[in-house]
């Protein structure tokens, strides 16, 4: 919290809640818009569609979704294929 008692966490920091498909499954996802278009942006270079890429996601995680999403952007970055 800032000094005027409110959150002045940027915006981004925000949860985003979309919907997507898996598997031929709709299911909701919620994480941060930076996360948001990193998986965008790892989907244009991969030559896949956003719902290609998360499927993939979902097929290798041990977690919930969200996580896995997170986790995968990170590691894709330090790994320096962004």
């Amino acid at each position: 919290m800032g000094p005027s008692g409110r959150d002045d966490r940027p915006e981004r920091a925000a949860l985003n809640k979309r919907s997507v498909v898996v598997a031929g499954h709709r299911t909701s996802v919620s994480i941060e818009a930076p996360f948001w278009t990193a998986l965008q942006s790892f989907a244009r270079s991969d030559g896949v569609s956003l719902n290609q890429l998360i499927g993939t996601i979902d097929g290798a995680r041990t977690g919930n979704l969200s996580s896995a999403l997170r986790v995968y952007v990170l590691e894709r970055l330090q790994a320096g294929r962004g």
